[in-house]
């Protein structure tokens, strides 16, 4: 049977583009993979590596003007928005490079022996070394930085891991103009083209993680797509570790304060973020706690306002497209939810904005229809949940799964923390813990609102917002990009520096001849690393 041909397809439109390439058979994928694995020698030197990711950045800026044309006709994300996702894209491959140059990721520990100590200490040298071939699933809403060039490639061939890449049906063409400039810069430094590989096809997928030469994985997708592929890679004879990003709510709190003091400003803000790339961002604010009253009806009208004023947009595909009408459809017919602003189809292949309303006693009992609309709605359109008191915004939080973000909206007071502060550290739980923080302490008497429900937020999720909005997530060595599980199958981020250690592991030495150690953690440190030797950091 001839291998079923890989079409890029026009969005805008639902018309196929061109033919770019085939389904790859268990055989190509076999190969693919084995050409990744005999490559891995090659990324050793970490000024290799360095020199690899700063290529590959400016082969892609050099390329700038094809990648947005070939990644806005198939994902009709506009230039302005891919352009920018570009810029994001080669920063963060130099920011890698410049990781490996310095080389504290790699952790060097050194004890030196002790017999006095009880029981005596052996001489033990410790880093972190890669896993090897890394296997990458492209996300649909984000063609470059976070598919082919994107984060888990670039940390991965810092880590000293070849990779082969399994693309996205949505932009087959820019997935392989993406790999073939990788590929060039590799050629360009002297490294085998093939630490770099790609596959296109559902079944390729499939066959990538269960390769036994595949070593970890990366994944960014829905909760179906990334929890079939963890099972896989937990169910071979010798499990791998599987870094996925599922799905997210992120769910925003906004107190009575906030409300009063700035309703407008952030129904405003609000449109714009879960509108944002219309909507097909995985931290968009899917569901928002505001209150009753006098202030809560300013901020919906503000929602309303801006809402109906944004344009009807384009999915990433019509698959989408349809998931999303049913998907409101279902949700709005719910009782007791309402549609101040109808979201839905916005023409034959666009969809419009819109926002559904709810009671939050409805989403505080549980167990019912309306757990629905604690779920993902992937595009433009959130929940906004209206609740009486802390206690109901406690109870609803106390219900929610893992996810990205989660944004507190307060008031000035609320910020100052002036009647105290409370312990946000949670208890590593997620679900239980939400609760703790609400109708009474956090962590003790005399904690404010503010703090109590900063508490309650932290166990929810890997990144908490203050008076700001989740869309946009800075490439920073700070930055965390995961959460509890459903957002994130770990506990690592696939944004920012420490996106790194997904592909590395540690091993030790112990009373090894100095001859025979490795220069990172020879006693002269030769490579000038940064190291912490018996307790004490040497920069």
């Amino acid at each position: 049977m001839a291998a079923a041909p890989v079409w890029s397809v026009d969005p805008r439109t639902g018309k196929q583009r061109e033919q770019v390439a085939v389904e790859a058979t268990a055989a190509e994928v076999d190969a693919a993979v084995r050409a990744a694995h005999g490559a891995r020698d090659a990324l050793a030197d970490r000024a290799v590596r360095a020199a690899l990711l700063r290529r590959a950045a400016e082969q892609l800026d050099g390329a700038g003007e094809r990648i947005v044309e070939a990644a806005d006709a198939e994902t009709a994300l506009g230039p302005g928005r891919l352009t920018g996702e570009l810029a994001r894209t080669t920063y963060q491959l130099r920011a890698f490079a410049d990781l490996v140059e310095e080389g504290a990721f790699l952790d060097v520990r050194i004890d030196h022996a002790d017999p006095a100590l009880t029981p005596p200490r052996p001489d033990l040298r410790r880093y972190k070394i890669p896993l090897g071939v890394v296997a990458v699933y492209a996300a649909s809403n984000f063609p470059l930085a976070f598919s082919v060039p994107g984060g888990d490639t670039a940390s991965a061939l810092a880590a000293g891991c070849p990779v082969v890449v399994k693309a996205h049906p949505d932009h087959p063409a820019t997935s392989e103009l993406s790999a073939a400039l990788l590929r060039r810069a590799a050629a360009e430094v002297g490294v085998p083209e093939d630490v770099v590989g790609l596959v296109h096809g559902f079944d390729a997928g499939i066959e990538l993680v269960r390769h036994p030469l595949i070593a970890a994985a990366g994944f960014t997708g829905s909760v179906r797509g990334g929890r079939a592929l963890y099972d896989a890679a937990a169910a071979r004879p010798h499990p791998i570790p599987f870094h996925g990003e599922l799905g997210s709510l992120n769910p925003v709190v906004v107190t009575e304060a906030a409300a009063e003091e700035r309703a407008e400003q952030i129904g405003t803000g609000l449109a714009g973020s879960m509108t944002l790339g219309t909507g097909q961002f995985c931290v968009k604010p899917g569901l928002v706690l505001a209150p009753r009253g006098p202030a809560g009806d300013r901020l919906e009208r503000s929602l309303t306002e801006a809402v109906s004023n944004t344009e009807a947009g384009v999915l990433l595909d019509h698959r989408m497209r349809d998931a999303f009408v049913d998907g409101v459809r279902e949700r709005a017919a719910l009782p007791g939810v309402e549609a101040p602003v109808t979201p839905g189809a916005g023409g034959e292949h666009t969809v419009g904005a819109g926002f559904l309303t709810v009671p939050a006693a409805r989403l505080a009992d549980g167990g019912g229809a309306h757990d629905l609309l604690l779920e993902e709605c992937f595009g433009p359109v959130t929940v906004l949940a209206r609740y009486t008191d802390e206690a109901e915004i406690g109870a609803v939080l106390a219900r929610l799964p893992g996810n990205l973000t989660a944004t507190l909206q307060l008031g000035a007071a609320e910020c100052a923390g002036e009647d105290g502060a409370a312990d946000v550290s949670g208890d590593g739980t997620g679900r239980g813990a939400a609760g703790a923080g609400t109708g009474g302490d956090a962590s003790g008497s005399g904690a404010g609102r503010g703090a109590r429900l900063l508490a309650a937020l932290t166990p929810l999720a890997g990144r908490v917002v203050v008076n700001g909005w989740p869309t946009g997530v800075a490439v920073a060595p700070a930055q965390h990009h995961g959460g509890p599980y459903p957002a994130t199958t770990s506990t690592s981020t696939s944004v920012g520096g420490t996106a790194v250690e997904r592909w590395l592991r540690p091993v030790a030495y112990q009373d090894t001849p100095p001859t025979l150690l490795p220069p990172e953690l020879r006693e002269d440190n030769p490579l000038r690393l940064p190291r912490r030797v018996d307790g004490r950091y040497e920069g």
